[in-house]
């Protein structure tokens, strides 16, 4: 990468996870502050902590279009602008329906699509599937330090203190948008990383992509249901919330830790199916297990390290199945509907297990998670074997319309290469390659030939 480029994508990866932080931080104390606030119900309390997905999934694409047109750093700039009024809102409130509606303004300012294209604007084609990558441990990254910091900071500041320390960071992150993301030369249309309304249909007649998207859907509705009860089983068991850290820091750490293996078995061995499904039968486990155990310490904190053992699998599995099984002119549809699916889920969850959680008791939000993971396994046993291609661009600006011709030919012949994909518009092959045995130096020496000439 280039100087240039590896600041947008620092910057940028900086901006997305400073304002995941913020949404993240409140989750694992939210329903305790909740539950003392004016007018609050059950279902209230887990709709506070879900509502920012639903109005993400409706503004996402708008956002997007309109990056388009009036250009990507002064839509990020009004996202984060939203994300802070929405913060002071609920820094603010003392009634739970000031909080529903500071959290509903938090999400409208629905940014991540355009983050994504903007990043793919400021970077080359052989350098993009880095960035996003790098965005990507970004967001996970300021997940797992929000669930172990919230608690901390909240009996430090209090959870209005949360809300104005979240306020805090976008203003950092406008002034990085400012001051350190570059300004694009151009914008383009860029396939892999941009949602494009006009292919939708394509992604709806795929019967595998919907199945992964229904996957996105139970495993973020799960985890905001979840987080509903999760805090009030620890603390009605006899742990303080300010000490609720000591279970989520080892939990999560070990839990990331206990994956790698399965990942290496999924990718490397070639056994994906196996892993996904063993991933959801252990979530299954883990929602029986906090069904029956929610009043025992003890079994708090074992059932919770199975949740997230198969959480965090399935939430690093999803997006590399999207990606092997889309055309690599369609990811960027895909990744949006798939993203999209992903707040819906969260946007539901909390308000599910809210409405559970009020009308039959703890209990009922676990086997409300199960029945949903279940339907999910049915589901998943008649996916297909996922094809094990990963994803390359090669820029075909400035070429002649024969010789790209030519060189598609020629790409075709190598050994490993699956599929191709031309882009005119774009300029851009998207090629599907096998990396167990893809000929690597005649695939460059093409490239060296044709491109980098």
């Amino acid at each position: 990468m280039s100087a240039s480029e590896k600041r947008a994508t620092w910057s940028l990866a900086s901006i997305y996870a400073l304002r995941m932080l913020g949404l993240f931080l409140i989750m694992p104390v939210l329903s305790l502050f909740a539950e003392q606030l004016e007018g609050s119900t059950p279902f209230l309390m887990g709709l506070s902590i879900s509502i920012y997905g639903l109005t993400q999934v409706v503004l996402q694409i708008p956002f997007g279009i309109l990056s388009d047109r009036y250009g990507r750093k002064q839509i990020i700039i009004i996202g984060l602008i939203l994300f802070f009024i929405g913060s002071v809102v609920a820094a603010l409130s003392t009634t739970i329906y000031g909080v529903l509606i500071g959290r509903a303004i938090q999400g409208s300012g629905a940014i991540a699509a355009t983050i994504m294209a903007l990043v793919a604007d400021l970077t080359q084609e052989v350098h993009r599937t880095k960035a996003m990558a790098l965005i990507g441990a970004s967001i996970g990254v300021s997940f797992g330090v929000a669930i172990i910091a919230g608690p901390v900071i909240a009996d430090l500041i209090g959870v209005s203190g949360l809300f104005w320390m979240t306020a805090l960071l976008t203003l950092m992150a406008i002034a990085v948008v400012i001051y350190i993301v570059p300004n694009p030369a151009s914008y383009k249309s860029h396939s892999d990383t941009q949602l494009n309304p006009s292919k939708f249909s394509s992604i709806f007649k795929d019967a595998e992509l919907l199945r992964l998207n229904y996957g996105i859907f139970t495993l973020h509705l799960m985890l905001t249901a979840s987080f509903v009860v999760v805090p009030l089983a620890m603390r009605d068991s006899g742990l303080l919330p300010s000490k609720h850290w000591l279970v989520y820091l080892p939990v999560f750490v070990t839990s990331m830790a206990a994956m790698i293996p399965f990942i290496i078995l999924a990718e490397k061995k070639r056994k994906m199916k196996g892993v996904f499904i063993g991933a959801i039968v252990a979530l299954i486990i883990a929602d029986l297990g906090l069904a029956s155990t929610n009043t025992s310490l003890t079994g708090i904190v074992i059932f919770l390290w199975l949740f997230f053992c198969g959480f965090n699998l399935l939430e690093a599995t999803l997006p590399s199945l999207i990606s092997k099984t889309v055309p690599g002119d369609l990811k960027g549809t895909a990744m949006g509907i798939y993203s999209s699916c992903q707040f819906l889920g969260a946007g539901i969850g909390g308000a599910a297990g809210g409405w559970c959680y009020g009308q039959y008791g703890m209990g009922a939000v676990f086997w409300f998670c199960a029945a949903a993971a279940f339907s999910w396994f049915l589901l998943s046993l008649w996916m297909k074997p996922p094809r094990y291609w990963a994803n390359l661009m090669i820029s075909l600006t400035d070429m002649p319309e024969h010789e790209i011709e030519q060189f598609v030919k020629k790409v075709l012949k190598v050994k490993g290469v699956e599929e191709i994909t031309l882009r005119t518009d774009e300029a851009v092959a998207y090629l599907k390659v096998d990396n167990q045995c893809l000929e690597k130096d005649q695939l460059q020496s093409l490239i060296n030939q044709y491109v980098n000439r």
